[in-house]
């Protein structure tokens, strides 16, 4: 008999508040770049570290999964989102892992600075590989990670330029 093999995928997860062309890009290159069979790409109930955001819950995974909906090999979860409340990263490879075989969790340069404070960071580092989302303006300072690959990605926008564009956003 032949053994069942799980799915190899990468996770993307933040708050997508809103979405935009450059959370488009990063997907595209890491499709590109990555030896993964799916990429779940998850919107954040509240992230951990903020208190509150601009768009709802419901309304940020209806954008998200507007915005990804051509890309065949990509699937917009509500897991963090239908948790109703602050998850981490931790939780959710925890639950992916039950499913799938996670190789790398997508984060964008910006996360770099104060990635040792996520919950249970030690064995998150020890577990999977991280992949950088380049962002101008940041320097990659990767001295904290045990594994990791560069994305090369060419879209200097944040969401929270966008918010303080009229809301105008894709």
């Amino acid at each position: 008999m032949f053994k069942e093999t799980k799915q190899s995928i990468a996770l993307f997860g933040g708050s997508f508040d809103p979405p935009h062309f450059g959370h488009k890009e990063v997907v595209k290159t890491a499709l590109d770049s990555l030896d993964i069979d799916k990429l779940i790409v998850i919107p954040a109930f509240l992230n951990p570290f903020k208190t509150g955001s601009h768009f709802s819950p419901q309304k940020r995974l209806e954008m998200t999964q507007q915005i990804f909906k051509e890309f065949k090999k990509v699937v917009v979860s509500d897991y963090e989102i239908s948790q109703q409340k602050s998850t981490t990263t931790y939780q959710s490879i925890n639950f992916f892992q039950t499913l799938y075989s996670v190789k790398y969790f997508i984060i964008g340069a910006d996360n770099l600075n104060n990635i040792d404070k996520w919950y249970n960071f030690k064995y998150l580092n020890s577990q999977i590989t991280w992949v950088i989302a380049t962002r101008g303006g940041y320097i990659l300072d990767t001295s904290k990670l045990q594994k990791f690959e560069i994305l090369k990605v060419d879209a200097n926008i944040s969401s929270t330029e966008i918010r303080k564009k009229e809301n105008k956003f894709i």
